[in-house]
C-alpha cells in the first residue's frame, strides 16, 4: 500500500537572514568562518544591528531539504517547533506554500523564546558562516511528534543540527520508533562537523543503530570517525551504514553501497552562497531514490540540486528543479 508521505522531515525551523561581508567583520565580531556557531538572543541583537543589508527567508537545513524535495512534486511533511509570532508564522506560511504538510503545534505567543533565526554572513568567495539562535526550535519533544504522519511515511529525514538537547535527541528515537514500527526507513544528516564533536558518541551510536541512509560531507564524516583520511572514514561507515552520500565541494559526491563506491561530478557553476549545498544535495538525492533512480543518477540528481542552491542567495532553490533536471537528462 501506497503511504501518504514519501519523506517527513524533523528540524530546527528558522529564518534565515543573510548579508554580505568581507573576511575583516568576521575577525572584528569574533566569527569562525565556514561553520555554524550557536548563538544566545543577545548575541543575536548584537549581530543583527552590525550586518548590512539583509535579506530573509525561511530556512532551516532540514526545511531547505524538504522545501526541494516538495518543488520536485515529492509527497513531504515536516515537523519544527515555531513560536506564535511573526517570524513563526512566516516560517509556517512559506513551507507549506512549498506543499509541505506543516502541523506541529506552535508555542504559545508568550513562550519565553522566540522562533527561532540564521544569521547567516557569505564572504566575497561566498563561503558562509552561521550564526544561530535557536530559540524555542530546540525544544521539540517527542510529544510535539504527530506519530500518525511519521507511520504513514517511506523515510523519516532527519536533522543533526537538531541534536543540542536531551528533548530533541529523545525526539529523533521517538521519530525513529515511529517511523520504522510502521516499515519506513531512517535518513540522517550530520550537519555540521561542530555539531559531530559536541555529540559524537551519541551520533555514532543512532548511526550505527538505526541510520538507513546518511548524509554528510568530507568534514562531518571525518569527525564523526575521527580518522585523518576522508578513505579511511567512508570505509568505516561503509561497514556501519546501508548507504552514505557524502559530498566533497568540487570534487562532487561519493555513494557507498552494498560494497560498491560511486562517484558523482560537481555540476559547474558560480558559486555566490554556499548556504544549503549540502541541504539541495539531499533534496535531490532523496527525490531520485524515492522515484526508482539507481544510486549514480540520485547522485549526480543531488549535484545538480546543490549547483542550483550556491549560485544564489539563499538555501531554497530560485530556479525550476524539474526543468534543471531535464536539461541534464535526469528527468
Amino acid at each position: 500500500m501506497t503511504k501518504k508521505y514519501q519523506i517527513v522531515g524533523v528540524g530546527n525551523a528558522l529564518v534565515d537572514v543573510l548579508a554580505h561581508c568581507e573576511d575583516s567583520f568576521l575577525a572584528d565580531m569574533g566569527i569562525d568562518k565556514g561553520v555554524m556557531q550557536l548563538i544566545d538572543t543577545e548575541r543575536a541583537a548584537e549581530l543583527y544591528s552590525k550586518m548590512g543589508p539583509a535579506q530573509e527567508v525561511s530556512g532551516g537545513s532540514g526545511a531547505n531539504t524538504i522545501a526541494g524535495i516538495a518543488a520536485l512534486g515529492g509527497r513531504t511533511g515536516f515537523m519544527a517547533k515555531v513560536r506564535d509570532d511573526q517570524l513563526g508564522r512566516i516560517f509556517a506560511h512559506d513551507i507549506q506554500a512549498q506543499g509541505t504538510d506543516f502541523v506541529t503545534r506552535q508555542a504559545p505567543s508568550d513562550h519565553p523564546n522566540e522562533t527561532g533565526r540564521c544569521l547567516i554572513l557569505v564572504t566575497p568567495e561566498g563561503e558562509r558562516s552561521m550564526n544561530t539562535y535557536l530559540g524555542v526550535s530546540c525544544e521539540l519533544s517527542a510529544d510535539d511528534l504527530d506519530k500518525n504522519m511519521l507511520a504513514d511515511t517511506d523515510w523519516v529525514y532527519l536533522e543533526g543540527y537538531l541534536f543540542d538537547s536531551p528533548a530533541n535527541q529523545e525526539a529523533f528515537i521517538s521519530a525513529i520508533d515511529a517511523t520504522k514500527s510502521a516499515g519506513g526507513k531512517v535518513a540522517l544528516t550530520l550537519s555540521d562537523p561542530f555539531c559531530v564533536d559536541r555529540h559524537r558518541d551519541a551520533f555514532h551510536a543512532l548511526v550505527r543503530t538505526y541510520v538507513d541512509l546518511l548524509f554528510c560531507n568530507e568534514h562531518e564524516i571525518q569527525a564523526l570517525y575521527q580518522t585523518d583520511t576522508l578513505e579511511a572514514a567512508m570505509d568505516i561507515a561503509a561497514g556501519e551504514v546501508e548507504t552514505v552520500a557524502c559530498t566533497a565541494s568540487e570534487k562532487g559526491a561519493y555513494i557507498l553501497n552494498g560494497g560498491t563506491k560511486l562517484h558523482a561530478l560537481a555540476t559547474a557553476t558560480t558559486v555566490v552562497d554556499a548556504t544549503g549545498a549540502g541541504d539541495l544535495f539531499a533534496a535531490g538525492f532523496m527525490h531520485g531514490l524515492t522515484t526508482g533512480r539507481d544510486l549514480m543518477t540520485c547522485g549526480t540528481m543531488g549535484c545538480v540540486a546543490a549547483a542550483e542552491a550556491i549560485s544564489h542567495m539563499g538555501a531554497r532553490p530560485e530556479t525550476d528543479l524539474k526543468e534543471l533536471f531535464t536539461q541534464n537528462n535526469l528527468s
